[in-house]
């Protein structure tokens, strides 16, 4: 999801599908908005945008109210809206100048020109303009002028009562967490900096990390003890919850919010912390002894574990229910400080029916210790021995049973809900047979990665290259390509496949050890009529070359190599007869570019992968006869799917034409 602060700097919506409002609470009204823009920005290939305000319009309108309180802050606002799979937030800065435009200059100078809309989607109470002299009809009536058209969604009932903030705000200031987490349709949350406290918690045996909410517009509770979930660096913990002017502590009487999280002892001052509001256990009480305070947190520290615990299991068992499981298999090869790194956000994972495996390749470092003293309940494979990617998962996958596999490299960063949107668009739709999320960057987030990008495809010599990466040349991630898409070849780094349909095509080609093997496989996949898909809706930060450098000798060799052996097991015969002749001529003219670049030891890979090719021409052609059979038990389709198979010559394109962005193509 992309987030905007400037309106000076947007840039070029597709098809764009907008909706407007101050969204405050991000709830069950809300979200019927919401899924209504996304369903209709997928239906025209478009861009779903959310509008929103900060700050609030009204405490920009009437400053001198300190009446109202919001449900979100911004930063909450944002999170929820990425949840709810948005692909882009713009946030207007609101300001009194802002609000002098009229009805008119606000559909045309702001609407119109800022984002040209195909379809507007708002609430059936939406006001606008000056005064809020605009409503649904008047934009409505300018929509043909405009080029848009206006989607109403009605008021949405929820026990047979109309979905309002102002509803959520009236339950939360009775503390009725419960009633506002079913308007709602989340927990509603408070979020903060971990500050100094007085320690007072620690010397009664209930160490408490003091929250600094710091925003004076954000509604909190009213006093008392809640149970909660914490949430730090994408973890989950449960705490208890006290909001209130500490009676019992006469010398230190000042408001504060200060939860005990359960079985947690790290420093976290400092950090941002969030809190999920589950039940109100109790009013706040004065004490006239600290033992007596002592006691009652006990009691209290008892009921919120049992509410928590109540709460969990029923709603975990329903998800279960739901969604089909999948497994994250992680293969590891000394990759210790990216799992330090990368697996707390796995573990994060919003998706509610999953399981992390990690599957060691023979590591020689402290991987397995590690895991084992930091992470005892995650499953770790012992496959005794360095088997490469392609081998190494094969005898992983064989011991896992899961609808779905997710093949994640170590060095991954996921974000939130990474998982969701592609096992839906899976579940949905069951010709796709293997998908990808958007590769960016870790280190330029704002650029794709080399390793898939936005998806991989294929040119008509066997060329392998992305939607946003072509050769070395990677492209900025400015949105151009959020669409959903069919392509020829889903990367290895964060690949998605269907578990029976990996067993039953016949798995990854053990002889390739790393490289190109997952292009093997989709190939394979295509041939028996099924999709490979890129939903960026879905986005994760890789690495790359954790484990094998891109520009290492041995990877060049793997590359050169594997692609050979790709055209060999999957070209239609009639053309492998002249196509691998001149790939062994342009491999030959890029060890001539490597030669001017003084890269000898590249030279000298593409001659060791020739060498490898003819030797296993024969064992390959076998494979290719083999494949097929299989290929033939699982198709859905008499044709082969080859969406994603560029018709032309990349290397002509990229260096004869200079075409070095794939949307220039």
């Amino acid at each position: 999801m992309r987030v905007f602060n400037d309106l000076k700097n947007l840039p070029s919506f597709r098809n764009a599908v907008v909706t407007i409002g101050s969204f405050d609470g991000v709830h069950l009204g809300h979200q019927e908005i919401l899924k209504k823009v996304n369903d209709l920005a997928n239906s025209v290939d478009g861009e779903s945008i959310v509008i929103t305000f900060h700050p609030h319009p009204r405490l920009v309108v009437y400053p001198k109210d300190s009446s109202m309180k919001l449900i979100t802050t911004i930063d909450e606002k944002v999170q929820l809206m990425e949840r709810y799979q948005v692909d882009n937030v713009v946030v207007v800065p609101f300001t009194i100048e802002f609000s002098q435009q009229s009805a008119d200059e606000y559909i045309q100078k702001f609407l119109v020109e800022k984002f040209h809309p195909k379809y507007i989607v708002i609430g059936y109470d939406h006001r606008f303009g000056l005064n809020r002299q605009g409503d649904i009809n008047y934009l409505k009536w300018h929509g043909p002028e405009g080029g848009y058209k206006v989607i109403e969604i009605p008021s949405h009932e929820v026990d047979h009562m109309a979905v309002s903030s102002t509803k959520i705000r009236t339950a939360m200031d009775k503390g009725d967490v419960g009633a506002a987490q079913r308007l709602l349709g989340h927990p509603f949350t408070l979020t903060g900096t971990v500050v100094h406290g007085n320690k007072i918690g620690h010397k009664l045996g209930f160490p408490t990390a003091n929250l600094d909410i710091g925003q004076k517009h954000k509604l909190v509770p009213p006093t008392g003890i809640y149970a909660v979930n914490a949430l730090h660096n994408r973890q989950r913990y449960g705490g208890m919850l006290y909001i209130g002017n500490r009676p019992t502590l006469r010398e230190y009487r000042n408001r504060t919010i200060e939860v005990n999280i359960f079985g947690f002892n790290k420093d976290i001052y400092g950090d941002k912390l969030q809190l999920e509001m589950v039940e109100r256990i109790r009013d706040d009480v004065q004490f006239e002894k600290l033992e007596e305070l002592q006691k009652q947190l006990e009691k209290d520290r008892f009921a919120a574990k049992k509410i928590l615990e109540a709460r969990q299991a029923p709603r975990e068992e329903k998800k279960m229910s739901q969604y089909p499981r999948v497994a994250i298999v992680i293969l590891n090869y000394n990759g210790q400080a990216f799992l330090e790194q990368f697996l707390p956000a796995v573990l994060a994972s919003t998706y509610p029916n999953y399981e992390v495996i990690v599957a060691d390749n023979g590591s020689l470092d402290d991987s397995m210790a590690f895991l084992g003293e930091h992470y005892p309940n995650i499953k770790t494979l012992d496959l005794k021995g360095n088997h490469g990617y392609a081998k190494g998962y094969n005898l992983a996958l064989q011991q896992i049973d899961a609808p779905y596999y997710v093949l994640l490299n170590s060095d991954v960063e996921v974000t939130e809900n990474w998982i969701e949107p592609i096992i839906e668009l899976m579940e949905r739709d069951p010709s796709v047979g293997a998908c990808q999320p958007k590769i960016k960057s870790f280190h330029q987030r704002n650029y794709f990665e080399y390793a898939g990008a936005a998806g991989g495809w294929l040119d008509a010599l066997g060329y392998p290259f992305c939607r946003g990466r072509i050769f070395a040349v990677t492209e900025r991630d400015s949105g151009q390509y959020e669409a959903l898409q069919e392509i020829f070849w889903a990367t290895g780094a964060a690949f998605f496949i269907r578990s029976r349909l990996f067993h039953e095509i016949g798995g990854f080609d053990p002889d390739y050890f790393a490289h190109s093997e997952e292009i093997d496989l989709c190939w394979r996949i295509k041939r028996a009529g099924y999709k490979v898909m890129a939903r960026p809706r879905s986005v994760i930060y890789h690495v790359g070359g954790g484990t094998l450098n891109y520009n290492s000798p041995q990877k060049v060799y793997l590359n050169f190599r594997n692609s050979l052996f790709n055209l060999l097991k999957n070209e239609d015969s009639g053309r492998l007869w002249w196509i691998i002749p001149l790939r062994f001529l342009l491999d030959w003219a890029a060890a001539g570019l490597f030669l001017s670049q003084g890269k000898l030891g590249h030279i000298r890979s593409i001659a060791r992968a020739h060498h490898s090719f003819i030797a296993q021409f024969r064992k390959m052609r076998n494979k290719r006869r083999l494949s097929r059979e299989l290929i033939q038990k699982v198709s859905i389709s008499a044709v082969p799917n080859m969406a994603g198979r560029y018709p032309g010559s990349i290397v002509w394109a990229y260096y004869a034409r200079g075409k070095k962005f794939f949307k220039n193509l």
